[in-house]
């Protein structure tokens, strides 16, 4: 099991989780952020910190963006399990599910 980060993170990207992260997991895209399902160790310290309340653990990730998931890995499908997304920085790629996405209001 994985945490997922979901669709209030589009076109908002606020990396609170990104600074909580004890391993270096959580990857930033060009529109949102995604967790490596297999760099993640499950610690749940991403999820309070969310100000935007986008990450839930795999199986409570809301009905409605369940897509996400998949999302989250395909993410990672090219890029394998480079161990740490420090070195890599934000990449100028998303998933094509969310890089087809109308652009999300901001809150």
């Amino acid at each position: 099991m994985t945490y997922v980060i979901a669709q209030p993170c589009v076109d908002v990207k606020d990396r609170a989780c990104v600074d909580e992260c004890p391993v270096d997991c959580i990857y930033e895209g060009k529109r949102m952020l995604y967790i490596h399902p297999d760099e993640c160790v499950d610690c749940g310290a991403c999820e309070p910190v969310c100000p935007v309340e986008a990450i839930f653990y795999e199986d409570d990730t809301p009905e409605e963006w369940k897509e996400y998931y998949d999302a989250n890995v395909g993410f990672f499908d090219e890029l394998g399990s480079p161990g740490g997304a420090a070195k890599f920085g934000a990449m100028d790629k998303d998933h094509s599910f969310v890089a087809e996405l109308a652009p999300q209001n901001q809150k």
